[in-house]
């Protein structure tokens, strides 16, 4: 498709040979390219402002008009000299006006049949010095006007200044005048005539004049030009004061520019559309296959449009296509960028500067074996050495740190990521995004007035993207470059389409922070963070009694309620290492502290996924890391400016939003201890995975518990009973104790674990009003129950409570049913009911409608009711409180359900002191027995 000339492709180019030297030339020492006229325009694109210029020349030595005097001035490298080469072709040319590509079209729309050689003499200002003198054959020289007149006719043409050439003075307008006039047609070219002026010291004359004698040639040689139809004079000054050198060649320029601007015709300067085919056609053989070119071009096109508003508006147009075939097979974003930025850069040469950039581009794209469709910003090879001191030599120090952590190169961290990220690394995304960041955004480190800084995301997009590929990829590389780079900054909200993005040799606040991550110590201040975030995710979980979150066991109580322990980060878990934390689960299950813990049934687990800690730990770090400098700010120990301010306190409210998201994908491990049968030699810990995108934490806690039975809050009896003729109801014991069967389902793993005392109470009120599950009673004393109910749905779950076996209860209640009386047969009489009835009635069997009596027969007399109970218990001072509540609740409030029960309580205490009470206790209790009114309170 586009093949770069050979030199490119052998990497020999050097920018001297860019470097258009019109003393090369004139004296045939230049190279082939330059030396040849053929050649050159063969590689010269003829610009807007060549083809005036040339248009001007052509009429001028034709006698048709034209302007006598053309001032080229432009920016360094804006290709001056290489104009001066066009026209010193055109008026020496040894071929035909029609082996000069693109001159013959020139001349016909000039309307002239041809363009008549000429004599050229060409004044270098680097090529002499002032007070040298040099030889010409066998003639020595002293002044410029001496060289003009050699080199136009030699020995005779000099005779006419030779006297002013000996004295250095100006030979005046006539004596020029005459000379043109006798060697025209003539073209004379004055290149680096600052260089030579400003050489002159101040009020002195030396052999090749004076300052003020030079200034008066050029006057004298612009007014003589103008009376002479077919000559013309062309000379280049440059722009900047910097490139007039010191300050007597600033004078020199302001004095010369006045000088010719009297007479002078100003030249166009390379436009940014004509450098695209500059650039080509030094750098590339001409297209082979146009019709591929026009098939990319049109690719790009389409692939913009389709994009839409993700693109620069200038995308949007049709002559955006048209763009795209002028600079083939470069991008015109690469040009946009550097004429449009880097020339802003004092020393970067228009021409010269980039062709000589691009060229060692292109031989590092072609060397590596490059597949891009077109050469563009995100191509630019910067972690080649050579190509990007092309670049940094025109910036300040610095800049190769930048690109080696930041941009390109085997250690930056756009490599890293895209290793990391296949998606990016299939189009090398971020490469491509940082390398078009640096480029549209490393000038505005030297041009201290760029008006906006940066770059739009738009542009950077347009700088990385091909056919085939979308834009997503790289907007997604975009963001995590902005979260992930030591040197790039943002305008603002980098989600936003507006953010510019630039590169700066200072490190941004994230390297600030990176340096504070550091510091933090796992042990503590990155714990505790962890450990708020978990407490916010977890903390609220009202399906447990209490929530400990990395409590040694020792702190964790031993008693009835239903606690989550979360485990400390290093005891983390996962399916292929689970003995981190099954050992903290089984030691926090076996020890309180330094005591035995009895109740171990009573603690589910949460532990961390190994795999996701490392994160969880870096956000906590990056939370704290931005807190504490977001701190400095506000107390004035760290001075930065608004923008970063502002970026510090955005950057610490993402993380902290992060944090909690991290910390629900890392702590989704339930640890539930288990044992299987009472047999199991020793317990074992079984895990169950939360989902961590679905409901809040504790929900989902909840969930799995009840899904699993890991908890139960609901229990059927079918349940209860089954457990009890597992494990209580054998070996000859039919009768279960309820509250010891509680306290077993607290203490061992392989009894169910309820959610609380309650559910086991609702379970036996459920079962006690059926036959089929179990009988009550209060108590056994000789083989008697006491409280005996089978079937009746009245039960109070207390201390007594036995849990009788069915069949037992059901053998017991037959065995102890009262026989009913004989009936008299001669009485004639039948029972008024169809079915005999007990004499006496039994529990849960009471007659309806009053008890059946045979006739002729007197009732049988009911038994007497009992009218009081008296009930004494002696309560341990260590557990008063405990006990007191508990016959309070299960003895008096049961007294009190009978509205006609007249209850009478008496509290008696008795306290012995072997060695006397003290008078702190002593006065502590008469005051309290005062309060509380006791009856008596005596001290003996």
């Amino acid at each position: 498709m586009a093949v770069p000339h050979q030199d490119v492709l052998e990497g020999t180019f050097q920018q001297s040979e860019f470097a258009a030297d019109i003393t090369a030339v004139s004296t045939g020492k230049a190279s082939r390219e330059y030396q040849d006229a053929v050649a050159f325009f063969d590689r010269t694109f003829i610009t807007e402002g060549m083809a005036l210029l040339l248009t001007q020349v052509a009429q001028r030595l034709a006698g048709k008009g034209g302007e006598p005097v053309v001032q080229l001035q432009t920016a360094f490298g804006g290709g001056k000299t290489h104009t001066m080469l066009a026209v010193y072709h055109l008026a020496t040319r040894k071929c035909t006006l029609s082996e000069l590509a693109g001159v013959s079209a020139l001349v016909d729309k000039a309307g002239l049949m041809a363009v008549p050689q000429a004599r050229v003499a060409v004044l270098d200002g680097t090529a002499y010095a002032p007070g040298q003198p040099w030889q010409r054959g066998g003639q020595t020289i002293k002044t410029i006007w001496g060289e003009l007149a050699w080199q136009l006719g030699g020995t005779e043409a000099f005779t006419l200044v030779a006297q002013a050439d000996a004295t250095g003075t100006s030979p005046g307008k006539d004596v020029l005048r005459a000379l043109l006039e006798k060697y025209a047609p003539c073209v004379v070219l004055i290149d680096e005539l600052v260089a030579y002026v400003r050489q002159f010291p101040e009020s002195q004359a030396i052999s090749g004049g004076s300052y003020d004698s030079n200034l008066s040639f050029v006057q004298a040689l612009t007014e003589a030009v103008k009376l002479v139809p077919r000559a013309i004079v062309l000379a280049s000054l440059p722009e900047s004061d910097l490139e007039a050198g010191s300050q007597r060649g600033v004078a020199a320029l302001r004095a010369l520019e006045k000088t010719f601007g009297r007479v002078q015709a100003l030249w166009k300067p390379v436009a940014t559309e004509e450098a695209f085919e500059i650039v080509r056609r030094r750098l590339f053989e001409p297209v082979r296959d146009e019709k591929t070119r026009e098939t990319v071009c049109r690719a790009f096109a389409d692939l913009y449009i389709a994009e839409g508003v993700k693109l620069p508006a200038e995308t949007q147009e049709r002559r955006y296509c048209d763009r795209l075939l002028q600079a083939y097979p470069i991008h015109p974003e690469v040009f946009d960028r550097l004429y449009e930025d880097w020339t802003t850069i004092d020393g970067f040469q228009r021409t010269r500067g980039v062709l000589k950039l691009m060229a060692k581009v292109i031989y590092r794209l072609w060397k590596d074996d490059n597949k891009d469709l077109l050469i563009m910003p995100g191509s630019l090879p910067l972690h080649d050495g050579n190509s990007r001191n092309e670049l940094t030599y025109y910036l300040p120090a610095g800049w190769d740190a930048v690109i080696e952590r930041d941009i390109d190169g085997e250690r930056a961290e756009t490599t890293a990521l895209e290793s990391r990220e296949p998606r990016f690394g299939q189009v090398g995304a971020a490469r491509r995004i940082a390398r078009t960041i640096f480029l549209g955004s490393a000038p505005s480190s030297v041009v201290s007035k760029a008006a906006v800084r940066g770059i739009d995301r738009a542009h950077i997009i347009l700088g990385c993207l091909q056919p085939g590929q979308t834009s997503s990829v790289f907007a997604d590389a975009l963001n995590r470059l902005a979260d992930r780079l030591h040197y790039l900054n943002a305008s603002g909200d980098k989600s936003q389409d507006a953010t510019r993005f630039w590169f700066d040799t200072r490190a941004n606040l994230r390297r600030e922070m990176e340096d504070r991550k550091r510091r933090f110590d796992d042990k503590t201040e990155v714990r505790g963070r962890i450990a708020e975030a978990v407490k916010k995710a977890v903390g609220g979980v009202s399906f447990f009694d209490g929530v400990h979150i990395f409590t040694p066991h020792a702190d964790v109580p031993d008693d009835t309620a239903l606690r989550l322990v979360i485990l400390p980060p290093e005891a983390w878990y996962t399916k292929d290492e689970t003995r981190p934390a099954s050992e903290a689960v089984l030691d926090t299950i076996a020890k309180n502290g330094a005591k035995p813990r009895y109740r171990g049934n009573r603690l589910i687990f949460l532990a961390a996924d190994h795999g996701a800690l490392a994160r969880v730990s870096d956000v906590a770090r990056i939370v704290l890391a931005w807190a504490s400098i977001v701190d400095d700010v506000k107390e004035g120990r760290l001075n930065i400016d608004l923008l970063q301010k502002n970026q510090a306190e955005k950057e610490l409210k993402s993380a902290e939003d992060v944090l909690p998201r991290a910390v629900r994908e890392c702590y989704k491990w339930l640890l539930c201890p288990m044992q299987d049968t009472p047999t199991d030699q020793k317990p074992g810990v079984e895990a169950f995975v939360l989902n961590a995108t679905g409901s809040a934490a504790g929900a989902e806690i909840e969930r799995v518990c009840t899904d699993n039975e890991l908890v139960i809050a609901t229990w059927s009896p079918v349940h209860l009973r089954a457990k009890l003729k597992e494990l209580y109801w054998k070996g000859g014991q039919n009768t279960a104790n309820a509250a010891a069967f509680f306290e077993d389902t607290l203490r061992y793993l392989y009894m169910p674990r309820l959610k609380s005392r309650e559910v086991l109470a609702k379970a036996i009120q459920t079962g006690a009003d059926s036959r089929d599950f179990f009988g009550t009673a209060y108590g056994q004393t000789d083989g008697k129950f006491e409280g005996f109910a089978f079937g009746s749905g009245s039960v109070v779950f207390d201390d007594t409570l036995l849990l009788i076996e069915p069949e037992a209860a059901l053998a017991y209640e037959e065995a102890n049913r009262p026989k009913p009386q004989p009936s008299d047969s001669g009485s004639g009489q039948t029972p008024t009911s169809p079915a005999a009835k007990p004499e006496y009635p039994i529990p849960g069997d009471l007659p309806v409608g009053g008890v059946s009596v045979p006739a002729g027969k007197p009732n049988a007399p009911t038994p007497a009711k009992v009218k009081s109970f008296f009930g004494a218990a002696d309560v341990p001072a260590a557990t008063a409180k405990m006990r007191l509540v508990q016959l309070a609740d299960e003895i008096v409030s049961v007294l009190a359900s009978d509205p006609n029960a007249q209850i009478r309580l008496t509290v008696e205490i008795s306290a012995d002191f072997p060695d006397g009470a003290t008078d702190t206790v002593k006065r502590a209790i008469s005051e309290n027995a005062r309060s509380l009114n006791l009856k008596t309170a005596d001290w003996e």
